[in-house]
């Protein structure tokens, strides 16, 4: 029986579910109908892989035909949109899931009318470009229970979640500071003063879509959007994610964002941010960043201070132990020695000092390891197993980032709280959270 012959035949039962996709976890080895949006780049090679798995790829959207055409002729048989609204008015009953990867200013506005469809979504990091995107998200996939996974790809290595299960297991003791840094920086820029014609591939208006209008340039696309600020999250945005990724995960900093925060009085859940950088700019970010949260206590985890660095700045290095400065880098400080992933998605460690450490076998594994990172969401849309990087985690993991980009606007330190999503000690601050988006696009 197909899933269309399926449905029909259960329509009645369906009504006691709590969305669509609850059917097909008893249907393990169904072939999931997938939609693409930003096909071309990298969406390229994550619709390469969810069809290589065998799953049928019905419809792909993208507003740039030049880049996409890779994806067009690997599935001829898919339906082609410019605009993703079109899509799911015309198909939002015959896709099961969701692959975004359009630059981040659109990431939030395609991956929530899929929510609130009833499909699940795998959405490229960051998982949107402001705070209240974010939260929205992880309210939706969680009011959904829908299988959801950013594209923080290193989540899935083996040296990530061995990282987290030392960590987990007290192997370095008790952490109350955290490093992070990455090499790349970004710089100031004004917006160019020409105005060329829009290439005939491209759908200018789609590509901006909720952002402010401005006339089409190649500084925006297809290649410079990140650095700047009506589109992209700067390099803090981009990598935090991905280097930041095992910090969040091993200290259980998402806590906050749950019933661990609910339960705490507003005072003891605030979360201090403070962030200078080379010069803030009204349309690019900045050279370098340095951000510094304080996050309180989760459960018997004590508060702890972690730094981010970008664009030059680095940690002390006494903090290192007897590792050599790094280029990149994720350095979790316990009472009992030091992990250091010197690797920007975090897939590898060394565990300092490594005289202390040598031969350390530690604990036996303890965490499902997935043969990849777009699998394990595959496999969660059929019910197999759950997702490490689901909306759940990776919309605080998010949030937290672009709070760094909104603190840095502010220009003092900021307290913020995770259950309530606001600034408390600066009313006019939360401003910066989100924006209003263009007419026609909503969340």
């Amino acid at each position: 029986m197909n899933r269309r012959r399926f449905l029909q035949a259960t329509g009645a039962g369906l009504l006691i579910l709590s969305n669509s996709r609850s059917v097909w976890t008893y249907q393990a080895n169904e072939k999931l109908n997938i939609a693409g949006i930003g096909v071309g780049g990298h969406g390229t090679g994550l619709m390469a892989h969810a069809g290589g798995q065998g799953h049928n790829i019905v419809a792909l959207c993208d507003v740039d035909d030049q880049r996409a055409g890779e994806s067009y002729q690997r599935f001829p048989q898919a339906k082609r949109y410019h605009d993703f609204r079109k899509m799911y008015d015309e198909m939002g009953n015959s896709i099961d899931a969701v692959i975004v990867a359009t630059p981040d200013h659109t990431h939030a506005v395609a991956s929530a009318p899929a929510l609130r469809l009833g499909k699940s979504v795998f959405c490229e990091k960051p998982l949107t470009r402001t705070v209240y995107e974010s939260r929205v998200l992880r309210q939706l996939a969680a009011k959904k229970k829908l299988a959801t996974q950013m594209g923080n790809q290193g989540t899935a290595s083996d040296g990530f979640r061995r990282a987290v299960e030392l960590t987990w297991g007290g192997v370095i003791g008790t952490v109350r500071e955290a490093h992070v840094w990455f090499g790349g920086g970004n710089g100031p820029s004004d917006r160019p003063s020409d105005t060329p014609p829009v290439p005939g591939h491209l759908q200018w208006d789609l590509w901006i879509g909720p952002a402010p209008y401005r006339p089409y340039h190649p500084a925006y696309h297809p290649g410079g959007w990140r650095s700047w600020r009506d589109f992209g999250s700067g390099a803090f945005g981009d990598f935090a994610c991905h280097t930041m990724n095992l910090a969040f995960k091993a200290l259980r900093l998402d806590l906050l964002w749950g019933e661990e925060g609910r339960k705490r009085r507003p005072k003891e859940r605030l979360i201090r941010v403070e962030a200078k950088a080379s010069e803030i700019h009204p349309e690019t970010y900045p050279r370098w960043m340095i951000v510094r949260y304080q996050f309180p206590a989760r459960g018997s985890l004590p508060p702890v201070t972690l730094t981010w660095y970008n664009g030059g700045p680095r940690p002390p290095q006494e903090v290192l132990l007897d590792h050599p400065m790094t280029d990149h880098g994720c350095l979790l400080v316990g009472s009992k020695g030091s992990i250091l992933s010197p690797d920007p998605w975090n897939t590898w460690f060394v565990l300092l000092p490594k005289k202390q450490f040598e031969g350390f076998q530690g604990p036996s594994p303890t965490l499902p390891r997935p043969p990849g990172h777009l699998d394990e969401w595959l496999d969660a849309c059929r019910g197999k197993g759950s997702c490490f990087s689901s909306f759940d985690y990776a919309g605080p993991l998010t949030e937290t980032v672009q709070l760094g980009n909104a603190a840095l606007l502010v220009g003092h330190i900021v307290e913020y709280d995770p259950i309530e999503g606001r600034i408390i000690n600066c009313t006019e601050a939360n401003r910066y959270l989100h924006r209003e988006y263009r007419p026609g696009w909503t969340l």
